[in-house]
């Protein structure tokens, strides 16, 4: 079961996706909001942080998420004081009851991993890629178009249109026909 633990927050977050099974991960903390309460009220025994990226936005929850739990973060670059274990390009990472595959996907930062599962026909998008053909940002420091049009072309390579589900750092996730949101993202980051 994946869970959307910032659904309904008014202040500044990312989103932060609960997976429950085997392997109980948090995909990104968020911030500005209590993740520990929210991860307690669903009674999760949580296994593990992994980050999608490092920015403050899903990171800011962090410190008080791996406290309360005792658990240590996963993510790309281990010399970011956030990131306790890496995770490299191709690795498999289990999240919930399902093994994802790592990409490597920079562009909107240096440090970005978006993870696909193809037999749990998921994609944890970060903020590559959002609903409706919209694309991570570039203008922030370690943003690169030439890079995140790379990276985006990259995980529409990795996944067709039987994709189920999409979770996006920001905003609702992607349900319906996911990949043809991947696909505009492609086109639209290359006219930007």
């Amino acid at each position: 079961m994946i869970t959307n633990l910032a659904r309904g927050v008014q202040a500044f977050t990312s989103n932060a996706f609960l997976v429950e099974g085997d392997r109980t991960v948090l995909v990104d903390t968020g911030s500005n909001f209590d993740a520990v309460a929210r991860i307690r009220e669903r009674d999760a025994d949580l296994d593990a942080v992994v980050l999608t990226h490092t920015h403050h936005d899903h990171v800011g929850n962090l410190e008080t998420v791996t406290d309360a739990f005792g658990v240590e973060t996963w993510g790309f670059d281990t010399d970011h004081s956030a990131v306790d274990n890496a995770i490299a390009d191709e690795e498999t990472v289990r999240l919930g009851d399902h093994d994802y595959t790592a990409l490597h996907t920079p562009g909107h930062k240096n440090d970005h991993l978006c993870f696909h599962s193809p037999a749990a026909s998921v994609l944890f998008a970060g903020d590559l890629i959002f609903q409706n053909g919209s694309f991570g940002r570039t203008d922030l420091e370690e943003g690169d178009r030439d890079l995140l049009v790379e990276s985006i072309d990259r995980v529409r390579d990795r996944i067709d249109e039987t994709l189920s589900a999409m979770h996006v750092g920001h905003g609702p996730s992607v349900t319906t026909n996911p990949y043809q949101d991947v696909e505009l993202a492609a086109s639209a980051a290359r006219m930007g």
